[in-house]
């Protein structure tokens, strides 16, 4: 299906922010955006908790951008969560009111699939060049490093480091001495140490700042004549002198420094400062682009069918060794199966059947590892690895597919508890690994699957399964397995 409207919600740790656009063939046209600075990462207690205030400042947010939303496909609206929502121990209670609020389900993303898709908004945004870009966005929570040639990242790291929590951290109450400041800044300094012989090592020949922080410090210093454009570490000195001589931020009267960037201003100011010192940067422009026009970018792609998770499942596949042929074969008739019980033609039957394909394609990573509880293996793999183009929440379904693919049925109680299409696709995937256990081009004879409720059911040749004995003792023990979980199963001989 073709969408001619596409949106992309990012829920950082200091704004809110909505970018809609219109897709004119391969190029994205901005229709419109909206900003709210929601401080969700001021709103993280010592516990981790999101407090309850800062709760509902969201949804009030999320609720106008729903209204905004509205109308829109499922598929065509992508919303991203950050930092504050990674750490914050309470994201699941939150998530639930803000996807009824917002009518959308919420994405959390890892820090490095925040950078690679903070890099393509970013690179999409400026012109063309064979030139190293470095690229930094200072969010609210967690800071992106980005290395990347044309429209290709090369190194990325996300730093637990932002103007809202190096504000919280350092200036509680606004105010700023040489003590205070020293303590911020080497402490951005000691953030940014370990990575940066690496990011020496990839080389870049033009520093490029992104979102909210970059913009203020560079428009706080042209207005104030301190530099033509972007950020310079003279400019960066500059402010940290005027700061340090107004003692506090409610005194900082700067030109260009807009009233609700503040609040956060001198947390900003010190991570880029540190940031500017140890990889001895002099100068910094700026791009239009971040992390919402990426997601927009990295959308295009998936519903044009270039989808970066499946470069990521061929990376993976190639990294581990699979052998694709028995992949293959368990895909294929697990792709069968899945026909039986979902034979519809729409997204989300497409959804499904890619998913399901991707839990194929993968099942088997783990044996590199060891062949012994390889599923367990394949399981942790796909929950911890950086998986380019997966959410975190995408990452832990696929997971929990590949565990179900065989053993006790009774650890995913839970997780097809919340996710009753799993079961669905934990079924096509299990038996498809049980009768193609073989590793052989076995010809099977036709089997059929239903499922009505929480009963699964699964017909086959009964003169077949007689000549087959394993497999017939293996499909008689999956009843007791699926009772286990929650569920029926039972091998009908037809």
């Amino acid at each position: 299906m073709e969408y001619t409207t596409l949106a992309a919600v990012d829920l950082g740790s200091n704004s809110f922010h909505l970018a809609i656009a219109r897709v004119e063939g391969e190029q994205l046209y901005p229709l419109d955006s909206i900003k709210e600075a929601v401080r969700l990462g001021l709103g993280l207690g010592e516990d981790r908790r999101l407090d309850a205030a800062t709760q509902e400042r969201a949804l009030a947010t999320l609720k106008r951008f729903g209204e905004r939303l509205a109308g829109m496909p499922a598929e065509s609206v992508r919303v991203v969560g950050t930092n504050a929502l990674r750490v914050a121990k309470n994201a699941g209670d939150f998530l639930a009111a803000a996807e009824r609020t917002l009518g959308f389900p919420i994405e959390i993303i890892a820090g490095r699939e925040e950078a690679r898709l903070i890099y393509s908004g970013v690179v999409h945004s400026l012109p063309l060049t064979d030139r190293h870009r470095l690229v930094i966005d200072i969010g609210g929570g967690s800071t992106e490093f980005i290395i990347g040639v044309r429209l290709k990242p090369k190194e990325m790291e996300s730093l637990y480091m932002g103007c809202v929590s190096w504000t919280r951290r350092f200036f509680p109450d606004g105010r700023i001495d040489k003590r205070a400041w020293k303590s911020a800044e080497l402490a951005a300094r000691e953030q940014v140490q370990p990575i940066v012989a690496r990011f020496e090592k990839a080389g870049w020949k033009e520093a490029v700042g992104s979102s909210g922080t970059a913009r203020a410090l560079s428009e706080a210093m042209v207005a104030s004549g301190r530099a033509d454009v972007g950020i310079t570490a003279a400019g960066l000195a500059w402010l940290r002198d005027a700061a340090l001589e107004a003692g506090d931020v409610r005194r900082l009267a700067l030109p260009g420094l807009k009233d609700e960037r503040k609040p956060v201003f001198l947390g900003g100011l010190a991570v880029m400062s540190g940031i500017f010192a140890e990889l001895g940067l002099e100068r910094m422009t700026l791009a239009e682009g971040a992390l919402r026009q990426g997601v927009l970018w990295d959308l295009l792609g998936r519903v044009h069918h270039r989808d970066i998770r499946e470069v990521t499942v061929d990376r993976f596949v190639r990294h581990y060794h699979v052998d694709l042929v028995q992949a293959q074969r368990v895909g294929a008739l697990a792709a069968r199966l899945l026909e039986d019980l979902e034979p519809g033609t729409g997204e989300k039957a497409f959804l499904a059947r890619r998913f399901l394909g991707w839990g194929a394609r993968l099942h088997e990573i783990g044996i590199s590892i060891a062949q012994g509880a390889y599923h367990k293996h394949s399981a942790y793999i796909l929950a911890n690895a950086d998986m380019p183009g997966f959410s975190r929440q995408e990452q832990a379904r696929l997971s929990n597919l590949v565990l179900a693919q065989r053993g006790k049925l009774a650890k995913m109680r839970e997780a097809f508890a919340q996710d009753p299409e799993l079961a669905t696709l934990a079924f096509c995937l299990r038996v498809a690994v049980i009768l193609k256990r073989s590793r052989r081009n076995l010809r099977l004879p036709a089997i059929r699957a239903a499922r009505k409720g929480r009963d699964f059911r699964l017909s086959i040749d009964g003169a077949w399964l007689a000549e087959h004995g394993l497999v017939a003792l293996a499909l008689e023990a999956e009843g007791a397995e699926w009772s286990n979980a929650g569920f029926g199963f039972a091998a009908i001989a037809a």
